[in-house]
């Protein structure tokens, strides 16, 4: 591998905007050279603004280009192991956007191909390298706040408009991203959960459409057991006031608790029986960026996947248990 991580974007959409697509020249040995998007229009303009060489309206221009090293699949997931096999069979490894793809035996196919191909994926659960996930790993592995025994989640939205219009609805359409908003919020959540805990012993869900707005459901509610007999117990709802919206997560164990948010740009609380210790935290504007220095090291040969195919698909399998 080349020691310049030269990087070709296929979907540079909204998830690109800020969130990753700066970051890929921010980082050092890393430079952003070429983007695609169907609309080639619309890749023209993201290149312009971004000040990316090239632009292409088709994804094999793109992978085929010879200076491009590397790939980020941005698109829906349905087309996510499609474009990792492509980019896979170039000789090229894959930064691949979460979820993964739309279900487990997708992602079990995909780890066949990087077998089959001897490259390189990495997962986009980019939180594991925030400095939030990062303080709560170390705050629980100093047992700051005892045995660990309950975990909390509650996410409550309201529903979002956005959601329906044509350029954002592939996320309501359970044949392009698996299931609904769920599958597009709880792969963040649930992949921490397993990043602090382990793969859990078992995993319980259900789904249902109650608002009847769209055709996947629009709420659903998760339970997991892990290690030491820690249950975790979650909601995910897309369909309540605006008033009730919540985003919060607590780790509950005998000496305390923590509180934080997944979402929302919020401090880490430390509740124990001295107090309530607040710990600021910020997202960074490019919020992808530590994880992709972390994926450049790795593609360099300079670091240890961040987060491989194998740990995605344990998530995958608990999404797939609530459908």
């Amino acid at each position: 591998m080349s020691n310049q991580i030269a990087w070709g974007i296929i979907g540079c959409g909204d998830v690109c905007e800020i969130k990753s697509g700066p970051a890929f020249s921010k980082v050092e040995g890393s430079k952003l050279v070429a983007v695609m998007r169907r609309d080639v229009e619309k890749a023209e303009d993201f290149a312009r603004r971004h000040h990316v060489a090239r632009f292409y309206g088709d994804a094999h221009e793109l992978i085929n280009d010879k200076a491009v090293n590397a790939i980020y699949v941005a698109t829906p997931p349905s087309t996510h192991e499609y474009y990792t096999e492509e980019a896979l069979k170039a000789g090229k490894p894959v930064y691949v956007e979460k979820p993964v793809t739309v279900n487990a035996a997708s992602c079990e196919r995909m780890i066949a191909l990087t077998k089959k191909y001897n490259n390189k994926v990495s997962v986009a659960h980019y939180r594991r390298a925030l400095p939030l996930f990062k303080t709560v790993k170390s705050l629980l592995e100093k047992e700051t706040i005892g045995n660990i025994r309950l975990v909390r989640i509650s996410v409550l939205q309201q529903p979002n408009h956005k959601y329906t219009n044509a350029e954002h609805a592939w996320r309501l359409n359970p044949d392009l991203a698996g299931g609904g908003l769920f599958h597009d919020l709880s792969p963040h959540q649930l992949d921490i959960l397993c990043w602090l805990f382990g793969e859990p012993k078992f995993s319980t869900g259900r789904s249902f459409n109650q608002s009847k707005a769209y055709q996947a459901p629009d709420i659903t509610s998760v339970e997991l057991g892990f290690e030491k007999d820690i249950l975790m117990q979650g909601v995910w709802a897309f369909n309540v006031a605006e008033n009730s919206r919540e985003d919060v997560c607590e780790i509950i164990g005998d000496r305390g608790k923590l509180r934080f948010s997944f979402f929302t740009n919020s401090d880490l609380q430390v509740i124990t029986a001295t107090g309530t210790q607040v710990m600021p935290m910020e997202f960074p504007v490019n919020i992808q960026l530590p994880m992709i220095e972390a994926v450049t090291k790795y593609f360099r040969g300079e670091g240890a996947n961040p987060c491989s195919l194998e740990e995605a698909l344990v998530s995958m399998r608990i999404m797939d248990r609530t459908l």
